[in-house]
């Protein structure tokens, strides 16, 4: 499907949704012309193309007794038709005394206005001239191997149009009650400014009181937030304190026994050591 019709029959589709009530999954009802273009053309199974067609993901495909009984009487020419048509679901018709020709059949199953929300497929172009006129029955039929939705009728766009006027106009029975309760207000005039007044009274206290209690959230709210902080001795400001310095040792003295520092090193005493021999003559000598 081309993507300019698929947008018509999606506008078309959107337009009975939003202006008759139709619902997914549609209900179509099919007469013999239709099924048998379908089988003719190779269209199987029958919902898969009216649900592309429809933009669904499913459909309810319905036919009438009479359909039935009319493709029965066309002889063995039809006998895959009249198979295909059984084994869909049966609408109600008002026929089973006496049975009337299937276009007929639909034609009084739709009414005045399709209170099933019918889509109604055939290839009959009397019946689709007939249901045109009938406000609120989308009509579809084929050609070849393609489906087409009609668009809606002028008739049924002047209908649309009518109804939504008269739901905006005042009805008469709307208009006597609105006549009605201007009586009663002009009977009862205190009642509603003391009304007003309280329901006023009413609305400001109620201000107050959630103005109270966000304050009150507030509060509570800085409270839990807010911690004491203990106060602790700090460190000395880096940039007054002196800085240490740095000692250089050296071996190397300088002139009057100082070291190269500046500072005087200790002198110590040498002593001088007899040896054994002088030893022993100075304790012979003593005594």
């Amino acid at each position: 499907m081309r993507v300019g019709r698929q947008k018509r029959q999606r506008k078309t589709v959107r337009f009975y949704t939003a202006c008759f009530g139709f619902r997914e999954p549609f209900k179509i009802v099919l007469d013999g012309t239709f099924v048998h273009h379908l089988i003719l053309h190779a269209l199987l199974p029958l919902d898969r193309p009216l649900s592309s067609l429809l933009s669904s993901r499913r459909v309810t495909l319905f036919t009438t007794a009479c359909v039935c009984k009319e493709l029965k009487s066309l002889g063995h020419a039809h006998v895959q038709t009249l198979r295909s048509c059984e084994g869909l679901k049966m609408a109600r018709c008002d026929h089973q005394d006496h049975r009337v020709d299937g276009s007929s059949c639909i034609a009084s199953i739709v009414g005045q206005d399709n209170p099933e929300h019918f889509f109604v497929a055939t290839q009959d172009s009397d019946l689709r001239k007939l249901l045109r006129e009938i406000p609120g029955v989308p009509v579809i039929f084929g050609l070849k191997k393609s489906l087409f939705l009609e668009q809606p009728s002028e008739n049924q766009r002047q209908f649309v149009k009518s109804a939504e006027e008269n739901r905006m106009h005042m009805t008469e029975s709307e208009y006597k009650m609105l006549i009605s309760n201007k009586k009663e207000l002009k009977r009862k005039p205190s009642i509603l400014v003391s009304e007003n007044s309280t329901m006023q009274d009413n609305l400001e206290n109620e201000a107050q009181r959630e103005e109270d209690a966000t304050n009150i959230r507030s509060t509570r709210k800085m409270l839990e937030t807010s911690k004491f902080k203990r106060k602790r001795p700090k460190n000395p400001n880096p940039l007054s304190c002196k800085k240490k310095s740095i000692t250089c040792p050296s071996n190397a003295k300088d002139q009057g026994g100082r070291v190269g520092n500046g500072t005087s090193r200790k002198r110590f005493r040498k002593r001088k050591r007899l040896t054994k021999a002088v030893q022993s003559e100075l304790t012979s000598q003593t005594n």
